[in-house]
C-alpha cells in the first residue's frame, strides 16, 4: 500500500503506532487480497500526497470513495478522465457555475484543486466494489479524525467546507478562530435543493483568502 512521505508523516506518525492503526492495517491489506477494493492500493493516501500539510487552505470533507470500478482515485467527489461525473459532482460544478460563473467542464478529474491547496479528504479511505459504507467503522475515521485536528492546529487561516451532516460532525474538532466555517446540505441530488445550491461556498472562501492574503483557488476545471 501507499506510503504517506512528505510534511503529513510527523504529526501523522504518532497514529501509525497506535494499536487502532494496526488493526486497521490488516484489515485493509486483508480486504485487498481477498475482494476487489477501491481506490487501488497506490491511491489510496493521494490527498496527502497531493496537498502537502503546508499548502493546505481549504478542506473538503467527503464520506468514502465511489464504489464503482474506475471511479475512486483518492481524493473525494474526484473521478478519472473519461469516467462519467457522478451526479455530486454534477451538481457541484452547477453551484460553481452559479456562484462563480465558471464553465461546467467535461470530466470530474479534481487534481488541479488539490495541487492549489485544496484537500479533498474521505472520512472513509476504502470501500468495497459496489458497496457503499463497507468500510465504515474499521478505523478510517479515527485516522481521518487525527488529520482534522492536525488542520484545526495549524497557526494560519483554512476554509472548512462541511457538506452534509457526516462532515458538520466533525465541526466539534474545529474550534481556531484563525479557520472558517462553511456548512451547508450534501450536494447529492437527494439534498442539493434543500441548500447546497445558493451556499456560495466557492465565492465566499476565496473572499476569505483573499482578505488573509493567499491567493484564492482556481475552481475552473479545464476540459479533458
Amino acid at each position: 500500500m501507499a506510503a504517506i512521505d512528505n510534511d503529513w508523516l510527523p504529526p501523522l506518525s504518532a497514529e501509525f503506532r497506535k494499536p487502532y492503526y494496526k488493526e486497521l492495517y490488516l484489515k485493509v491489506k486483508d480486504e485487498y487480497q481477498h475482494h476487489q477494493v477501491f481506490p487501488a492500493p497506490d491511491d489510496l493516501f493521494s490527498a496527502y500526497a497531493l496537498t502537502e500539510l503546508h499548502n493546505v487552505k481549504v478542506v473538503i470533507l467527503g464520506q468514502d470513495p465511489y464504489h464503482d470500478v474506475g471511479q475512486a482515485h483518492g481524493l473525494c467527489f474526484s473521478v478519472k478522465p473519461g469516467v462519467d461525473i457522478p451526479p455530486s459532482l454534477q451538481n457541484i460544478y452547477q453551484e460553481l457555475h452559479d456562484d462563480l460563473g465558471l464553465r461546467i467542464p467535461n470530466n470530474g478529474y479534481l487534481v488541479k484543486w488539490a495541487k492549489q491547496g485544496v484537500l479533498l479528504l474521505n472520512t472513509v479511505l476504502t470501500v468495497r466494489a459496489h458497496q457503499a459504507n463497507s468500510h465504515r467503522g474499521i478505523g478510517w475515521e479515527q485516522f481521518t479524525d487525527a488529520t482534522i485536528r492536525i488542520l484545526n492546529e495549524q497557526d494560519r487561516p483554512i476554509v472548512f467546507m462541511l457538506w452534509g451532516k457526516p462532515a458538520q460532525s466533525k465541526q466539534s474538532m474545529l474550534n481556531n478562530p484563525k479557520h472558517l466555517i462553511l456548512k451547508a446540505p450534501h450536494p447529492s441530488p437527494l439534498s442539493a435543493y434543500r441548500g447546497f445550491f445558493g451556499c456560495r461556498h466557492f465565492s465566499r472562501a476565496n473572499a476569505f483568502l483573499t482578505e488573509n492574503h493567499l491567493q484564492p483557488v482556481d475552481w475552473q476545471i479545464e476540459d479533458i
